[in-house]
């Protein structure tokens, strides 16, 4: 039935089930899915809508959802009134004044619909000559400074910051940070004409620690919101319902106060099931049963956003989850994840027509150019959204990096040296780079927006380009270190040929050497065989040929005389002369 009605099967199961009215369009596809007639079953639609509905043109609903109360609201702003009290005496003895409170609690209406009309209500000295409302955003110091200057002429400035969290959560620029928080604490100074009071997320306490002049200044004046009492819980159940002439079920009343009570952020869980409730009204009476039908205090976002996400295709159903994660500040270390504002050019204008529903579906809010969560209570309310969050933390805090770092870039006029590099680049490419098979940068849904894909696309252009010229580097030094390599060899292979010329030569020499002492070894051994052999040995020593050899071989086969004489006739004819005897004797003295 989904497949042919072009509707999820979420969406085909709620209109099954009969607890609340599908929207006509779902109506329409289920009748078409079951080939019954869809004009038939519009009819149909359209009584059951007029018994659920009393449709008032205009009518002004007495409850604001999950939207905080404005100032214009203050009329349906019940159930503060003592706390409000404290916190004008408060903020009229100290200059800066904070008020902290859970997320739920309420902070944000006591400021607007409380704080602001009853400052507007003083005569006299006592009424401020302008107040001003502001969030910090990513670059607070930069676009409050001129809001932060007390007006020149009487009266005083009352600046009320509302979400002082996103101080910490948006803006990362430490000195941007202190800048702001100067400018804000220059009220306590006694020259000052202006007012200030903060609003802050109660898990954001410690983080005003940071600061010691912030951490002084909120130990002495702060307010903590904490949950209603039974009484002020159903001045906000009746109080606005009687404003518009309704009625409630005491039924109603006391279930919801039981499921309520001591949850101190569970106020706009509350606020958005009795505006559905009102909705589902049987003529001026709020009942039971269609409190029920919501999904009741813990069901009825849930049930309100997967009603919408139903009804979607499934185009529209990616455009959905893109823009609710660009409305997510992703929280770390141990820090509850909060909203974040975006621009609508931030979104993409392909998603107009799914943000549109979003919006009259209560779940984000529009102001001018720029678009929020309805209330931070849709994070945990919604399953499916608090799903997608954990399911990529890393990637949206990544994500929300990288937008960061495109911003800087742009404000730089897009200068090269603020570009990713490194480790950052490497893993913004592995998250955000396309599969194989795509042509650009980002995913097939469009996650990034255009100044971050260009951010990344310029960061990978110069990456590559680098890397090519350190490849181009790497070849030269390859080529050099080879070439000087190949000289290196030429040249030892030079110097040992002509080493070994060098010992061929002094071979050949030595060579030379011993043959001429064999040669003269032989003509000296007739005479004196003593040298002869000396000058044998040494010749064979020298060089081992077959001259020296013959040389030694020769001195070794002769008697081992100094010399040999000539016989004289004396000898021969057997007679010695004394002559020949002294020659004899003369002849065998060392030489």
């Amino acid at each position: 039935m989904a497949q042919r009605a072009g509707y999820s099967i979420t969406a085909m199961s709620q209109a099954a089930a009969g607890d609340q009215l599908p929207s006509l369009a779902v109506a329409r596809a289920y009748a078409e899915a079951l080939d019954a007639d869809p004009d038939v079953w519009e009819q149909r639609w359209r009584e059951a809508d007029a018994e659920v509905r009393v449709p008032v043109p205009d009518e002004r609903p007495p409850y604001r959802g999950l939207a905080r109360f404005e100032p214009g609201d203050s009329d349906l702003f019940f159930g503060r009134q003592t706390l409000l009290a404290e916190l004008v005496a408060l903020a009229r003895e100290h200059r800066f004044a904070a008020v902290f409170g859970p997320s739920g609690s309420g902070k944000s209406s006591l400021l607007r619909a409380g704080l602001i009309p009853r400052l507007r209500q003083a005569t006299g000295a006592e009424r401020p000559a302008v107040v001003r409302v502001l969030t910090p955003g990513a670059r607070p110091a930069r676009t409050h400074a001129e809001a932060l200057t007390a007006l020149d002429g009487g009266g005083e400035t009352w600046v009320l910051v509302d979400q002082f969290e996103e101080l910490f959560t948006l803006c990362h620029d430490r000195g941007e940070r202190a800048r702001f928080l100067d400018l804000l604490l220059a009220a306590r100074r006694p020259q000052s004409r202006l007012h200030v009071v903060i609003a802050v997320r109660g898990d954001f306490y410690g983080h005003c620690a940071d600061h010691r002049e912030l951490a002084e200044t909120v130990s002495r004046a702060n307010l903590l919101v904490g949950p209603m009492s039974r009484d002020e819980l159903r001045e906000v159940i009746t109080g606005p319902a009687a404003t518009a002439g309704l009625n409630v079920e005491r039924a109603l009343t006391a279930r919801i106060i039981d499921e309520v009570v001591d949850r101190p952020g569970a106020l706009p869980m509350l606020s958005h099931a009795l505006l559905e409730t009102w909705h589902r009204r049987r003529s001026r009476l709020l009942t039971l049963a269609a409190y029920e039908a919501t999904g009741g205090v813990r069901g009825a976002i849930a049930a309100t956003a997967e009603e919408l996400y139903g009804g979607l295709s499934a185009e529209q159903s990616r455009a959905a989850r893109r823009i609710l994660l660009r409305l997510i500040a992703p929280g770390q270390g141990g820090t509850a994840d909060t909203r974040r504002p975006a621009s609508r050019a931030e979104l993409g204008s392909g998603s107009r027509d799914v943000l549109e529903r979003l919006v009259a579906a209560r779940l984000v809010t529009l102001d001018g150019d720029t678009v929020e969560l309805a209330h931070e209570a849709l994070i945990t309310g919604w399953p499916r959204l608090a799903g997608w969050i954990e399911e990529g933390r890393e990637r949206l805090r990544a994500q929300r990096r990288l937008g960061e770092a495109a911003h800087g870039w742009e404000e730089l006029d897009r200068d090269p040296g603020a570009l990713y590099r490194g480790t950052r680049l490497d893993r913004a490419e592995e998250l955000f780079a396309r599969q194989e098979g795509d042509d650009q940068l980002g995913q097939p849904d469009d996650e990034l927006t255009g100044l971050e894909r260009s951010f990344l696309a310029a960061s990978l252009t110069v990456r590559d380009a680098e890397r090519e010229a350190e490849t181009r580097t790497a070849r030269r030094t390859r080529s050099l270190t080879v070439g000087l390599s190949v000289f290196l060899v030429l040249a030892l292979a030079a110097g040992l040929v002509a080493w070994q010329r060098d010992r061929v030569s002094e071979a050949e020499s030595a060579k030379a050497a011993a043959r001429r002492l064999a040669t003269v070894a032989d003509s000296l051994r007739p005479t004196d065989p003593r040298t002869a052999a000396l000058l044998g040995v040494a010749a064979w020593r020298v060089a081992p040929l077959t001259e020296s050899r013959s040389a030694l071989l020769g001195a070794l086969a002769q008697p081992d005389r100094d010399a040999f004489t000539d016989p004289g006739p004396e000898r021969t004819s057997g007679v010695s002369s004394p002559t020949a005897a002294g020659r004899c004797s003369a002849s065998t003295e060392p030489r």
